[in-house]
């Protein structure tokens, strides 16, 4: 049995959510920027939401973000804590530091939105 399981997941064990590794380059950048790039690289894939990429925190510029005091509870993931971008827009990335058992994959790293920071796959 699990210490820290999701409450999500007992009330809906059906419910799609995924995470695997990129087996590529992945890149965020803001305004042509890079703001994080990685060889090791998450994707979430959750119901019919475009797949979202998880980068480890040793791969994001991390003095381009700032912590906000926004944030969110997810039943499946668990609480998320956001960051803004240094003089850019407020809550432009997301990340789980104490994830359900059932996520501890995405713990600790970041997420973007991708209405404000562009991810791309590379070849």
């Amino acid at each position: 049995m699990s210490a820290n399981p999701a409450p999500g997941f007992k009330r809906r064990p059906d419910y799609p959510l995924a995470t695997r590794s990129v087996r590529a380059r992945v890149q965020a950048r803001f305004d042509r920027a890079v703001i994080a790039d990685t060889a090791d690289a998450l994707e979430m894939k959750e119901g019919d939401y475009p797949p979202v990429y998880y980068f480890p925190r040793r791969d994001v510029a991390m003095d381009r973000l700032v912590r906000s005091a926004h944030r969110t509870h997810c039943p499946f993931k668990g609480d998320a804590s956001y960051y803004s971008l240094r003089d850019g827009p407020e809550n432009a990335a997301w990340s789980y530091e104490a994830p359900y058992d059932e996520m501890s994959a995405i713990r600790e790293r970041l997420a973007f939105y991708s209405n404000i920071v562009e991810t791309t796959v590379l070849a």
